[in-house]
């Protein structure tokens, strides 16, 4: 019986207690992992076989059988890539990305936002609404948005699709990122497979540094500041006004060591397998405005963001007040991504505010000057 439960524990998916980098149980599977893997990354089929089932793996214990949702978009995108990338007909290279964008976009849409439409909506008119049963898969808005930039990039042609299946399915499942990011653009991500592996002790260190610095931020900073936070947030009004503001400074401590600990972590473990996954936190405290702000924190993200809505709204191309708007168009869409909640919304809007503020200070003084 402990055996079995043992069993259980490691390999049956719990709905209760995913699978996360800093749990106990990753590591004695990624330590099983990773002995087998220095065996073979030398044998490029052997060793991307491995990774893909490892990393479906990985995906089933962190969102159990919502895994066919991953390999779903793998097959769909992969596909209508290569069909925009054959045909000649504009129009129909323009019909084929909107259905990898819908269908991408539209299961985003169904598990992340149906209740917060549905709320927004009933809410207005009565008062007992009962939310959906439906479950958000982990790290569903950060592979959607890989997938999408991808099939983006092959349409503009700025990237050959790959016709290799085995290499995007890598790509779009490869578990260091798979949950919470890094967003890596197919461009940076892909020419690496193609390349034979080389493993230096240098990158063996810096892994190791990365994802015990990482588990620093995430496990012991972030996870213990977050009981103090929670629990003045939970009343704020029975603790003195320094308590208050401790809390506040706390919880902005808290939410970088939080996700950057999971970035470092990510990143580490990559480089251990020898793969750049990029950064993605450049010491944002240090910023010096916020526009300078959104370049150094979650890089990845603030970069897709300006690559794949900003640019393609105009950016600053279209004169100073479509600049403004598309800066705020843009803030706004990264808030909701962030999560379906009103208040995820009104700070993306308020970002957006706050970065057309800042550029318009930044013309009005090069046009004087």
């Amino acid at each position: 019986m402990e055996l079995l439960n043992i069993f259980s524990e490691l390999f049956l998916y719990d709905k209760n207690s995913p699978l996360l980098f800093s749990s106990g149980i990753f590591f004695i599977l990624f330590t099983i992992f990773i002995i087998v893997y220095s065996q073979i990354y030398k044998k490029k089929i052997v060793y991307l076989l491995y990774v893909i089932a490892f990393s479906f793996f990985f995906y089933y214990k962190s969102s159990g059988w919502y895994l066919f949702i991953l390999v779903f978009t793998s097959v769909t995108d992969f596909s209508f890539a290569i069909l925009i990338r054959k045909t000649k007909n504009l129009l129909e290279k323009r019909i084929f990305l909107f259905l990898s964008i819908a269908s991408s976009l539209g299961i985003l849409i169904y598990f992340k936002y149906t209740n917060f439409f549905l709320k927004s909506f009933y809410e207005i008119i009565e008062d007992n609404f009962q939310l959906l049963d439906i479950f958000l898969p982990i790290g569903i808005s950060f592979y959607t948005f890989q997938s999408i930039s991808y099939v983006l990039d092959v349409y503009w042609e700025k990237i050959k699709p790959t016709k290799n299946f085995l290499h995007y399915t890598f790509y779009l499942s490869f578990f260091p990122q798979l949950v919470a990011g890094p967003i890596v653009k197919a461009k940076d991500f892909l020419p690496q497979l193609k390349k034979e592996i080389i493993l230096t002790n240098e990158m063996m260190y810096n892994g190791l540094f990365l994802i015990l610095v990482g588990l620093f931020k995430k496990g012991v900073i972030a996870d213990y500041i977050s009981q103090y936070n929670d629990l003045i947030f939970l009343n704020p009004s029975g603790y003195s006004g320094f308590e208050n503001l401790m809390a506040i400074y706390g919880y902005t401590l808290q939410i970088y060591c939080d996700f950057s600990g999971y970035s470092d972590m990510a990143i580490g473990l990559a480089l251990i397998m020898g793969f750049n996954l990029g950064e993605n936190f450049n010491f944002p405290y240090k910023a010096q405005n916020i526009t300078d702000f959104w370049r150094r924190w979650h890089i990845s993200l603030s970069s897709w963001l300006k690559n794949y809505i900003y640019i393609p709204m105009g950016g600053n191309r279209k004169g100073k007040i479509k600049q403004y708007r598309n800066l705020f168009l843009t803030m706004f869409i990264g808030g909701l991504w962030h999560g379906a909640n009103w208040k995820f919304v009104f700070w993306g809007g308020l970002h957006g505010i706050g970065l057309a503020v800042h550029i318009s200070f930044c013309n009005f003084f090069m046009d004087i000057f």
